[in-house]
């Protein structure tokens, strides 16, 4: 039976944490669309920060042989990287198993990373690799495979939905406007610029997996 797995780390040695040292309230997610060879997950972006002055100059990893900003969009900065993977992190861990990951969101205190295996047997392995091989991951939730439906879940991040709803819960989409952004972001613990970028990628992916898809 197919399964999803939703996995956690709070340690530092992933090798993108080393960006944190440079852009220390900066969220990161691994790009989705990525081959599946020796080039794993090339990609991955980086938001909330001043994309003006973003820069991979200064960030260092013996797991990251190159990295280099490619491309500015919609306040992200789309970042390349060549990973050393002679470094054991989780993504020698999905290469050396039979899982493939969903989707990887990062910050300067946690990463979650959302996996998908055929089987029970090889999510097992897995976890077996990163215990062995000392990779700090926890396991946070475990359910069966089930289908994508963009009516339920529309494709946002953990972040862009909690921004969203509270933001409505707020009163911020009324007209007029009965809280503004840094209301939001107070109660989010949040910067009103972190607010305003996850309020914008959210509604873009609202928009793109339901009036889009309705014009297909």
């Amino acid at each position: 039976m197919a399964i999803e797995a939703t996995f956690t780390a709070t340690d530092g040695e992933f090798p993108l944490a080393a960006v944190f040292s440079e852009f220390p309230a900066a969220e990161i997610e691994l790009d989705r669309v990525v081959p599946t060879n020796e080039f794993i997950i090339p990609y991955f972006w980086v938001r909330d920060v001043e994309i003006e002055n973003v820069s991979m100059e200064n960030v260092t990893h013996p797991g990251i042989h190159d990295i280099r900003v490619i491309d500015d969009v919609d306040e992200a900065a789309f970042i390349r990287i060549d990973w050393d993977l002679e470094y054991e992190s989780v993504l020698t861990a999905i290469i050396e198993n039979d899982v493939n990951l969903i989707s990887a969101l990062g910050s300067e205190d946690q990463w979650s990373f959302e996996f998908r295996a055929e089987s029970r047997e090889a999510l097992a392995d897995f976890q077996s690799y990163c215990r062995d091989h000392d990779i700090p991951l926890e396991l946070t939730k475990l359910h069966a495979l089930s289908p994508f439906e963009s009516g339920q879940e529309y494709d946002l991040t953990d972040t862009q939905r909690e921004a969203m709803t509270v933001a409505f819960t707020l009163g911020y989409y009324e007209s007029p406007r009965e809280a503004t952004r840094r209301d939001v972001a107070n109660e989010l613990g949040i910067s009103p610029q972190a607010v305003g970028s996850r309020l914008r990628r959210g509604t873009r992916r609202l928009i793109s997996s339901t009036l889009m898809q309705l014009e297909r």
